[in-house]
């Protein structure tokens, strides 16, 4: 849908992406480790899944990243959003996610391999994939707390500043906006509040989903020597905090479904089949029928008015 061809909607398209891929391939694998005890997927295969596994979360959490800095700019700086090749610069920076975040997954892919872990209980030991040998403490600990940093702490610390510099931002706008501006300038701002908490509400699905399994890692790796918990209450851990990371990757569409009107919409109408397609409607472009009218510009705690076009409000409605 032409109408649904928004910035942030070619971010979340990137993270269904990314979910889709994550659920194919890992989600099996990691269900067939708790069904069996040995490991069925050979050497390459468990450098394969641990890079598929490491790109999918940082595509995940960067995407969710960039999103809160492109809810920022749309906010703080609209006019910047107006440009022609807005949809090609989105499509370059969902690339450069990928990018990054394939090469933060090298060296997983690279020292992930099939090691040896000991049962004492048992008195025996089975082979599975793991980034690291269990004796080695030192370089677990520090694997363990790298990603927990990179993955998870400093971009929800990043999200966590953009979306506190929006609700400052929107909240000066309100305060300060003259009277005769109110009705045409707060539609516009509703319209943005809207975009911004759905981007919000999917970081918080991420940070919760994710915190669990991030605490488990952490534990395992400060704990471990030379053997490995198995006893229930770890296993029941295990599971759980695996099932709800992996859950994060399925949960976005009904969040999008409850948060967002065109998402319902076009929902119901092409997988539900309720309603009829509704008549296109011509959209002003951003290079024709460009009619200025106004919108807000936040300097400080002062409002001005500059320009605005139809296309801008038009979009940021029917965008997620």
């Amino acid at each position: 849908f032409k109408s649904m061809q928004t910035v942030p909607n070619i971010f979340i398209t990137s993270l269904a992406f990314e979910d889709v891929i994550l659920l194919l391939t890992c989600v099996p694998v990691d269900a067939a480790c708790y069904m069996v005890e040995t490991w069925l997927f050979g050497r390459v295969g468990c450098k394969m899944l641990s890079f598929i596994q490491r790109t999918s979360v940082g595509v995940s959490v960067f995407t969710l990243t960039v999103l809160s800095a492109d809810r920022y700019k749309a906010i703080v700086k609209p006019l910047e959003l107006q440009r022609a090749d807005a949809v090609l610069r989105t499509c370059l920076k969902a690339t450069c996610v990928w990018v990054i975040s394939m090469l933060l997954a090298v060296p997983e892919a690279v020292s992930s391999d099939l090691y040896a872990f000991h049962l004492p209980e048992k008195n025996s030991s089975f082979e599975t994939c793991a980034p690291y040998p269990v004796s080695e403490r030192v370089l677990q600990e520090a694997h363990s707390l790298v990603c927990f940093l990179i993955f998870y702490i400093v971009p929800l610390a990043i999200i966590s500043i953009y979306y506190f510099l929006i609700a400052r931002t929107l909240y000066q706008s309100t305060s300060n906006m003259p009277a005769e501006e109110q009705g045409h300038a707060r539609k516009q701002i509703e319209s943005r509040k809207r975009v911004a908490k759905t981007v919000l509400v999917l970081v918080g699905l991420f940070a919760l989903c994710w915190l669990p399994n991030h605490i488990l890692y952490l534990y395992r790796s400060f704990t471990y020597q030379a053997s490995i918990d198995t006893s229930a209450f770890h296993l029941v851990a295990t599971i759980f905090s695996r099932a709800l990371a992996f859950s994060n990757s399925c949960v976005n569409p009904f969040a999008l479904y409850w948060l967002s009107k065109g998402f319902r919409q076009h929902f119901k109408k092409e997988v539900l089949c309720c309603k009829r397609k509704a008549p296109a409607t011509r959209r002003p472009s951003i290079t024709q029928n460009y009619t200025p009218t106004r919108t807000m510009s936040v300097t400080g705690s002062e409002i001005s008015v500059t320009f605005l076009t139809d296309y801008s409000i038009t979009k940021e409605e029917e965008s997620v």
